[in-house]
C-alpha cells in the first residue's frame, strides 16, 4: 500500500490544476495516506486532510465528484481528530457529512454510506461530550441506513453493526437495559452475516464480546461474561502476530478476564490479564494513537491485582502508567478526564494503604479536574461526582473538616440521581452515600443520618445478589451501621445481625483478600460488644479465635491491617485476655512491613507518627505485665524512633556483612549504591523525583530480600533480639524508662544478667502533666520565681523515678561515679532526668552519683560503637562559629568561644579548620563535614515543633536543616558539640520518634553528641566549651569521644563552683558512647 501511496502522488504530478479528473485523483490519493495511517501510525500520512480540502475546492457546485469530496474531508478530518483530539476536527467533519448527505437524497447509491458516516461522527462527538441529542440523532440515522440494507445486502452487517455500537453507548449513558439487548441481538445479526473466513468476523466477535460484557456487568449473570471471554479468545485467534488490531483483542480479552477475576476471584485470571495488556502495550509504542489506552488499562489492572495481593509495586507502577497516559491526552483530548479520573483512583489506593497526604490531596484535585470536563449531560459524571465525593470523605476521616463531609454527601446525592433504577452502577452510589451518612452521625450524632444510611445499604444489598462481586462489601457496610445503630440506642436485634452480615461478609473474603483483616476486626469487636451486653462466654472466646488469624495475613501490610491488629491488643487489653502479648508482637512485625513500604521522606512522617502512636510503649508494659522482660525489651526498641531506624538501614556497617562468593559481594556492593541514592534524593519534593524514589524503594527492598536469603544472612537488617541489644549495656547500665496508660515502669538492662524491672508508682496522666509544668517552666527561665519551680520538678522525678532506679543500680554493685545511660520513651523524653535530686543539704543529687547519658533507642548506642574511628592516626577538626545570622540575633560569644577551641586543640590534631560568621554558610558547613570528622558548632539552633525535619542551624545564608543533615554522607563523624540552643527539642506530639537536632546529627554517624535541652545563656557555654575540651583529651595527648560524657560531666561540676543559675548547669546532655 505504500509504494501505492506513492504511485497515485506520482500520477497526480503529470496532471495540472485545471485538469478535469484531478479532483478524483487527489482523493485517490488522500485515501491511500489515510490507509497507510490506518495501518502503520505515520502522523506526516494525515496530510490527506490537505489533499482533500485541494479536491474539495476543483469541485463547483453540481460536479459529480463533490459529495465524495465532501465524505473524504469529513473521513480525513475524523482520521485526525482520533489521532489528535482536536475538537474543531471533528466539528467541522459533521457538517461536512450534513452537506454530503444533502447531495445524496432518498434513492441514492451511497447515501447509506453518508447516513453511516454522519451517525459514526456524532456518536464520537457524544462520546467526548456526553451531549445526549447526538447520540440519539446518530442512532435514528443508523436506523434510516439499516432499512436502506435490507437481508442480502453487502453492507447489511456493517449497519448492524453501527446501530448495535451506537444502542450500547446510549445504554451505557442512560443505562436503559433494552438498549443493551437489542445491541446484543443486533451484534447476533451481524455475526451470523460473517461466517468462518470473512474478512470481518474477528469485528463481529470482538463487538458481540463487549456488549455481553456490559451486560454481565449490569446484571451479573456469569454465562454473559464466558460468552464474551470464549467469543475474544476466537477473534484473538483471528488476528494472529502482524494483524493491525491484534492489539485491540489483546486489550479487549484482558479486560474480560479482570471482570472474571473480580467475581469470582481466581488469580490466574488477573494475571493472563496483566500479561495481555502488557503484549498489547508492546504492539502500541511511543506515538502509537491507542498507546495511551494501553497504558491506562494496564495500570488499572495492576492496581486490582494490587487490590488483591496487596503488593505495593504493582500499585506504583499502576500510577506511573496512569502518569504515562495522561501526558498522552492534554488538555483538550477526548480521554483526558478518563486519566485524571484514573490516576486519582491509584493514588486514593495508595494513600490508604500507606497513608500520605500528598497522595489524597492530589487525588482529590485530579477528580475536580475531571469532574469539570464531564458537565451535566455527560456519560460518566456520575462517576466523577462518586469518585470525587469518596476522596473528600476519606480526607474528612482523616483531618475531620467537616466541609469536606457536607460536600461529599451532597455530591453522593447528585450522583445518586443520575443512577435511577436499573442503572448499573446505582448499589455503588447508594453505597457510598450510605457510609457518608454514617461518617456524619459519628460526628454530630443526628439519628435520622443512620436510620437514611442503614436503609440506603439494605436497597444497596438487594442489587447484590449472592454472585456479585461487590457482595461482601454491601454485607460489611450494612453490618457496621447496624453496629453503630446498637452502640447508640442498644437494640439486641441490631447487633445479632451486625454479627450475621459480618460472617456472610467474611466467607466470601479469601485469606489473600486486602480487606479481610478489616473484616475480621470488625466481627470480632461485635462479638465483644455482644459478651459485654449479655455475659455468654463463647462470644468472647470467638472474638479472641477470629483476632487470632490477624498474624496470617498473605498480602502486603497496609494501615488497615496494623488498624485491626491494635485493636486486637486493645481488646485483649480490656479483657486480660492472655492473648494481649501475641497482638503487641504481631502490631509491631506489621508496624516494621508496614514502614518497610515507604520511602524515607518527612512526607511519610505524620503516617509514621500515626501507625507507632502508643504501639511499643504499651506493648513494653504488656511484656511487664506478663513478666517476659526481655521481650518487653525488643518490642520497645521495635516500635520507637522508627523512622531513624528505617534511615539507619541506609547506612549500615556494610563492611561487616560478609557474603559468600562474586553474588554476595555484587549485592553488598549494590545495595550500598541503592542505599547511598536513596539517602541523596531524601525529601525531595518534585513529581520526577518522587517517582525516582519510589523506583528505588522497590531496588533497595528487593535486594534486601535476595541478601536475606543467602546462609546466615536471614535476620539482616531485621529488628533485633535481646541477645544482640543486651550489647548496648557493655560499658554500663542502660535505663529504659517507660510511660504507658497501662503502668509506669523502669527496667535497667545490663550486659551480663537478665534486665531487671524498677515499678513506678505514678500514672502516664502525670507524667504527661509533670512534662507540661516543665516545659511551662523551661520557657520562663531566667526569671526569679522559675528555680524554685525548677528544683520541686527536680526534686518529683527524684522521688518517683530515679531515687527507687539509684537504689536498684547499688543493689547490683553499680558503683558511684560509674556511667549510665538513660533511654525514656513517651514524656519521659522531655524531662531532665540526668539531673533529677533532692536538691537537700547533705545529700547527693543524681549527679553527684552516676555520669549520666542518653540514648534514643539501644540499637543506636550499638551502632556508634561499632562504628570504629577508621582516621586513628589523624583527627581533622572544624569550629564552625555563627553569630551573626540571617535575620537573627547577634551572638557575641561565639567568636570568643570559636577562638578558645582553636588554641586548645589545634597545636594536638591533624588539622583544625575555623569556619566564621560570612564564611558560615549552609553549603560550606556540609562541605567542611565531609573532610572533618570532628565538629564544634556554635550558632542560634531554631527547633520547628510543627515541621519537626526544619528544625535548623541557624547559618549565615539561611537554616542548615534537619533534612539537610539526613541528605548528607560524611565519612566516619566522630562527635559533635552542639553549642546552640534547644538541640534536643523535637515533635511533641511523637516524643519517641526523637525528631530533633542532636538526634540528626547521631543518626547520621557522630559517635557522640552534646546538645542543649533549652535556652543556652552564650557566657555558660563559653565557659563549658574551655573546661570541657580540656578533659577530652586523653593521657595521649589526642581526642577520646568515649570521654565525652566525663568530661562534660566535669564541666557542669565546675559550673556548679561558679554559682551558675541551675537551670544552666543542666542544660547540656550527653547522647551516645
Amino acid at each position: 500500500m505504500a509504494d501505492d501511496a506513492e504511485q497515485r502522488r506520482a500520477v497526480l504530478q503529470k496532471y495540472s490544476a485545471g485538469y478535469s479528473l484531478r479532483s478524483r485523483f487527489l482523493n485517490n490519493l488522500a485515501n491511500r495516506l489515510r490507509n497507510r495511517f490506518s495501518r502503520r501510525g505515520v502522523l506526516t500520512d494525515l496530510d490527506d486532510v490537505e489533499q482533500c480540502r485541494a479536491a474539495l475546492r476543483t469541485c463547483r457546485l453540481g460536479h459529480s465528484d463533490l459529495s465524495d469530496s465532501l465524505n473524504n474531508l469529513a473521513v480525513s478530518l475524523w482520521d485526525r481528530f482520533k489521532q489528535r483530539g482536536v475538537p474543531s476536527d471533528l466539528d467541522e467533519c459533521i457538517e461536512l457529512h450534513r452537506d454530503a448527505l444533502l447531495l445524496r437524497p432518498p434513492g441514492h447509491s451511497l447515501r447509506s454510506h453518508s447516513l453511516n458516516n454522519l451517525a459514526n461522527s456524532l456518536r464520537d462527538r457524544f462520546r467526548q461530550r456526553g451531549v445526549p441529542s447526538d447520540l440519539d440523532e446518530c442512532i435514528e440515522l443508523l436506523r434510516d441506513a439499516l432499512l436502506l440494507c435490507p437481508p442480502g445486502h453487502s453492507l447489511r452487517s456493517h449497519s448492524l453493526n453501527s446501530l448495535a455500537i451506537s444502542l450500547w453507548d446510549r445504554f451505557r449513558q442512560r443505562g436503559v437495559p433494552s438498549d443493551l439487548d437489542e445491541s446484543i441481538e443486533l451484534h447476533r445479526d451481524a455475526l451470523l452475516l460473517r461466517p468462518p473466513g470473512h474478512s470481518l468476523r474477528s469485528y463481529s466477535l470482538n463487538n458481540l464480546a463487549i456488549s455481553l460484557l456490559d451486560r454481565f456487568r449490569q446484571r451479573g449473570v456469569p454465562s454473559d461474561l464466558d460468552e464474551s471471554i470464549e467469543l475474544l479468545r476466537d477473534a484473538l485467534l483471528l488476528r494472529p502476530p502482524g494483524h493491525s488490531d491484534r492489539s485491540e483483542s489483546l486489550n479487549n480479552l484482558a479486560i474480560s478476564l479482570g471482570d472474571r477475576f473480580l467475581q469470582r476471584g481466581v488469580p490466574s485470571d488477573l494475571d493472563e490479564s496483566i500479561e495481555l495488556f502488557r503484549d498489547a502495550l508492546l504492539l502500541r509504542p511511543p506515538g502509537h494513537s491507542d498507546r495511551s489506552e494501553s497504558l491506562n488499562n494496564l495500570a488499572a489492572s495492576l492496581r486490582d491485582r494490587f487490590r488483591q495481593r496487596g503488593v505495593p509495586s504493582d500499585l506504583d507502577e499502576s500510577i506511573e502508567l496512569h502518569r504515562d497516559a495522561l501526558l498522552l491526552r492534554p488538555p483538550g483530548h477526548s480521554d483526558r478526564s478518563e486519566s485524571l479520573n484514573n490516576l486519582a483512583v491509584s493514588l486514593r489506593d495508595r494513600f490508604l494503604q500507606r497513608g500520605v497526604p500528598s497522595d489524597l490531596d492530589e487525588s482529590i484535585e485530579l477528580f475536580r479536574d475531571a469532574l469539570l470536563l464531564r458537565p451535566p449531560g455527560h456519560s460518566l459524571r456520575s462517576s466523577s461526582l462518586n469518585n470525587l465525593a469518596v476522596s473528600l470523605g476519606d480526607r474528612f476521616l482523616q483531618r475531620g473538616i467537616p466541609s469536606d463531609l457536607d460536600e461529599c454527601i451532597e455530591l453522593h446525592r447528585d450522583a445518586l440521581l443520575l443512577r435511577p433504577p436499573g442503572h448499573s452502577d446505582r448499589s455503588q452510589s447508594l453505597n457510598n452515600l450510605a457510609n457518608s451518612l454514617g461518617d456524619r452521625f459519628l460526628q454530630r450524632g443526628v439519628p435520622s443520618d443512620l436510620d437514611e444510611s442503614i436503609e440506603l445499604f439494605r436497597d444497596a444489598l438487594l442489587l447484590r445478589p449472592p454472585g456479585h462481586y461487590d457482595r461482601s462489601e454491601s454485607l460489611h457496610n450494612l453490618a457496621f451501621s447496624l453496629g453503630d445503630r446498637f452502640r447508640q440506642r442498644g437494640v439486641s436485634s441490631d447487633l445479632d445481625e451486625c454479627i450475621e452480615l459480618y460472617r456472610d461478609a467474611l466467607l466470601l473474603l479469601p485469606p489473600s483478600h486486602s480487606h479481610r483483616s478489616d473484616a475480621l476486626k470488625n466481627l470480632a469487636n461485635s462479638l465483644g460488644d455482644r459478651f459485654r451486653q449479655r455475659g455468654i462466654q463463647s462470644d468472647l472466646d470467638e472474638s479472641f479465635n477470629i483476632f487470632s488469624q490477624l498474624p496470617h495475613t498473605s498480602h502486603a501490610v497496609s494501615r488497615e491491617d496494623l488498624a485491626a491488629v491494635k485493636s486486637w491488643a486493645t481488646a485483649a487489653e480490656e479483657t486480660n485476655h492472655a492473648s494481649a502479648l501475641l497482638a503487641y508482637q504481631t502490631a509491631l512485625k506489621f508496624l516494621d512491613q508496614h514502614v518497610a513500604l515507604l520511602s524515607s521522606s518527612s512526607r511519610n512522617f505524620d503516617v509514621i507518627r500515626m501507625a507507632t502512636a502508643s504501639l511499643a510503649v504499651d506493648a513494653f508494659s504488656c511484656s511487664i505485665r506478663h513478666h517476659t522482660l526481655t521481650t518487653a525489651v525488643e518490642l520497645v526498641e521495635q516500635g520507637r524512633a522508627v523512622f531513624w531506624t528505617q534511615l539507619a538501614r541506609l547506612s549500615s556497617p556494610f563492611d561487616e556483612l560478609s557474603l559468600p562468593g562474586d553474588t554476595g559481594a555484587v549485592l553488598v556492593e549494590e545495595f550500598k549504591q541503592l542505599s547511598s541514592r536513596l539517602r541523596a534524593v531524601f525529601d525531595r519534593s518534585t513529581e520526577d523525583q518522587s517517582s525516582k524514589i519510589r523506583q528505588l524503594t522497590i531496588q533497595w527492598n528487593d535486594v534486601l530480600s535476595r541478601i536475606r536469603m543467602l546462609p546466615d544472612c536471614s535476620r539482616f537488617l531485621l529488628p533485633p533480639l535481646f541477645s544482640d541489644l543486651q550489647k548496648a549495656a557493655d560499658e554500663g547500665p542502660v535505663i529504659i524508662v517507660n510511660a504507658s496508660q497501662y503502668s509506669c515502669d523502669a527496667l535497667i538492662v545490663l550486659c551480663d544478667q537478665d534486665p531487671v524491672h524498677i515499678p513506678i508508682d505514678i500514672t502516664q496522666t502525670y507524667v504527661s502533666e509533670l512534662s507540661t509544668e516543665f516545659q511551662s517552666v523551661a520557657e520562663q527561665f531566667g526569671c526569679s520565681d522559675q528555680q524554685n519551680k525548677l528544683v520541686g520538678i527536680l526534686r518529683k522525678l527524684w522521688h518517683h523515678i530515679v531515687e527507687p532506679v539509684v537504689q536498684a543500680l547499688g543493689v547490683l554493685n553499680v558503683r558511684p561515679g560509674s556511667r549510665i545511660w538513660w533511654c525514656p520513651t513517651a514524656e519521659f523524653t522531655l524531662l531532665p532526668l540526668h539531673a533529677a535530686g533532692p536538691y537537700e543539704r547533705e545529700r547527693d543529687n543524681l549527679p553527684q552519683i552516676y555520669i549520666s547519658s542518653y540514648t534514643p533507642t539501644l540499637a543506636t548506642l550499638i551502632r556508634a560503637r561499632q562504628r570504629n574511628s577508621q582516621y586513628a592516626t589523624t583527627q581533622h577538626f572544624v569550629a564552625i562559629g555563627q553569630g551573626n545570622p540571617e535575620g537573627g540575633k547577634e551572638l557575641r560569644c561565639v567568636a570568643p568561644e570559636v577562638a578558645a577551641i582553636a588554641r586548645r586543640l589545634a597545636p594536638i590534631v591533624s588539622s583544625f579548620t575555623s569556619i566564621q560568621d560570612s564564611d558560615a554558610t549552609v553549603q560550606v558547613v556540609l562541605d567542611a563535614l565531609n573532610d572533618n570528622q570532628w565538629l564544634h558548632l556554635a550558632c542560634h539552633g531554631m527547633p520547628n515543633r510543627q515541621r519537626p525535619f526544619e528544625s535548623s542551624f541557624a547559618m549565615r545564608d539561611g537554616p542548615l536543616m534537619i533534612k539537610d543533615i539526613i541528605r548528607s554522607n560524611w565519612q566516619n563523624p566522630e562527635f559533635a558539640f552542639l553549642s546552640a540552643c534547644h538541640t534536643t527539642v523535637g515533635d511533641e506530639n511523637s516524643p519517641d520518634e526523637s525528631i530533633h537536632l542532636a538526634a540528626a546529627m547521631q543518626f547520621s554517624g557522630f559517635r557522640s553528641v552534646i546538645g542543649s535541652m533549652w535556652s543556652v545563656d552564650d557566657n555558660v557555654a563559653q565557659q563549658v566549651v574551655s573546661t570541657f575540651y580540656d578533659k577530652l583529651v586523653d593521657d595521649s595527648g589526642r581526642l577520646d569521644c568515649r570521654r565525652a560524657a566525663v568530661a562534660l560531666h566535669k564541666a557542669v561540676k565546675k559550673l556548679r563552683r561558679n554559682n551558675v543559675p541551675l537551670e544552666q548547669q543542666i542544660v547540656f546532655v550527653h547522647i551516645g558512647i
